[in-house]
């Protein structure tokens, strides 16, 4: 009975975490109608009701409340010495979540971690591409990677690149029929590109020049939720834009875009890997982050190591 008790609240910690049942039976591997038929076994075992059941969402109860709290760090602290006992073994293994934007994962990522996976074929990555600001403790993600200046002080945090300059850019096209903007209020006269934020307003450009900062709240006709297509957009002549310098550097050398109003385009403070600190360091998720973690000659942002550990 208390194995089956153990197993089944396994079961009811991924439902209550996720608050859905569709959600919690995609992670496990296994059908709703399943879950269900578990949860109900082990409430009536207990004797009391775990989760409150509607329509529209799934909660814990005050019991399931307590069971979650009580019990769930304990079970996951087994499950984190289950994986250290298994990275004893000569050849890790383990699968490592990463959450990062697209750029980022074609640039930086994938070609520091595609060697890693041939070299240890028992090792998983799973990485996914997102914009927004994700929680990756309450998510289940080992990594995250944004500017170092987002990553949480509770963090441990890897350097990735170094400092990344943005730049202001439009194709030889566009300047052919609009003047050259010198300064923030130029902006506001002309056709920019933007950028969708995940939580639906439009990103204002962080422009800077000494100690002058200004939120530049532009405008223009096309908008995106992506780099990519925002470049894009930009060498089609569509209008000006707001990117990375790595994005558009081989553009403006090419003679495809060029760059204005340089003495206010900022530094940002580079990318960074993050993960908690309290996280079990598995062998696997350690090979992952001295893969990807920035090493270079002295210069610029070449600060390499850990920039905050909590």
């Amino acid at each position: 009975m208390a194995r089956d008790n153990i197993n089944d609240i396994q079961v009811f910690i991924e439902v209550a975490k996720e608050r859905s049942f569709t959600r919690a039976a995609a992670k496990l591997g296994v059908t709703q109608s399943a879950l269900s038929h578990i949860i109900r076994g082990l409430e009536r075992r207990l004797g009391i009701r775990l989760l409150t059941r509607t329509t529209r969402s799934v909660s814990p109860t005050e019991a399931g409340e307590r069971l979650l709290s009580a019990v769930g760090p304990r079970l996951e602290e087994i499950e984190a010495e289950i994986a250290a006992i298994a990275e004893l073994k000569d050849n890790p293994s383990g699968k490592i979540r990463i959450t990062a934007i697209d750029h980022v994962i074609d640039n930086i990522l994938w070609p520091r971690l595609a060697p890693l996976l041939l070299r240890y074929p028992d090792l998983r990555i799973e990485i996914n591409s997102d914009y927004r600001m994700v929680d990756i403790a309450a998510e289940a993600y080992d990594i995250g990677v944004r500017w170092g200046d987002q990553v949480q002080q509770d963090m441990v945090a890897v350097r990735l690149t170094p400092d990344v300059r943005m730049m202001i850019v439009a194709a030889p096209s566009y300047f052919d029929a609009h003047p050259t903007p010198a300064a923030p209020p130029d902006l506001l006269k002309h056709n920019c590109i933007t950028l969708r934020l995940a939580g639906g307003g439009l990103y204002a450009w962080e422009l800077r020049r000494e100690n002058d900062d200004v939120q530049a709240r532009v405008t223009g006709q096309a908008t995106f939720n992506g780099a990519y297509q925002i470049v894009g957009a930009a060498l089609s002549g569509s209008g000006l834009a707001f990117v990375p310098e790595d994005m558009v550097q081989a553009h403006i050398e090419a003679g495809r875009l060029i760059s204005v109003m340089a003495d206010w385009c900022p530094w940002f403070p580079g990318l960074h890997a993050y993960y908690p600190s309290r996280r079990h360091s598995s062998r696997a998720l350690a090979l992952v982050i001295e893969a990807i973690r920035y090493s270079a000659a002295p210069g610029r942002g070449a600060t390499g190591g850990d920039a905050r550990a909590g």
